[in-house]
């Protein structure tokens, strides 16, 4: 399987957990190769609007590029959404965080397996 297929599957795995949970969610197709800031998947539930940046893989870390951030950041902003980074490692349970929670390498965000985020519920509630 390649990496941007297990990406896409990591995705589908989250779109139906908000939809199991009550939320209304979709993936943005083509969403880092559109020319304007989208983020991979928004979910909202009439209460609050989520715009996620999703990463998932082996580990032990992911890299989120500062671009990337700034994109999330934007579109949240306009479209008035709270701005979430989703990772999930293999055999892992999601973890999410805010941009300003994640440590800052030179030109990423990282974040390392045992990096303690919020569990989907806790999101969700």
């Amino acid at each position: 399987m390649s990496r941007k297929s297990k990406g896409i599957n990591a995705e589908r795995e989250l779109i139906h957990l908000f939809w199991k949970n009550g939320w209304a969610c979709t993936r943005v197709a083509g969403s880092g190769a559109s020319r304007y800031p989208t983020p991979d998947i928004v979910a909202g539930n009439k209460k609050r609007f989520l715009a996620i940046e999703c990463k998932s893989g082996k580990g032990p870390y992911q890299y989120i590029g500062l671009m990337e951030i700034g994109n999330l950041k934007k579109f949240s902003e306009i479209f008035g959404a709270e701005a979430w980074i989703g990772v999930r490692f293999n055999n892992m349970e999601w973890n999410f965080f805010r941009p300003e929670e994640m440590a800052v390498t030179k030109n990423n965000l990282m974040v390392k397996t045992d990096t303690v985020g919020k569990k989907f519920s806790e999101l969700i509630s």
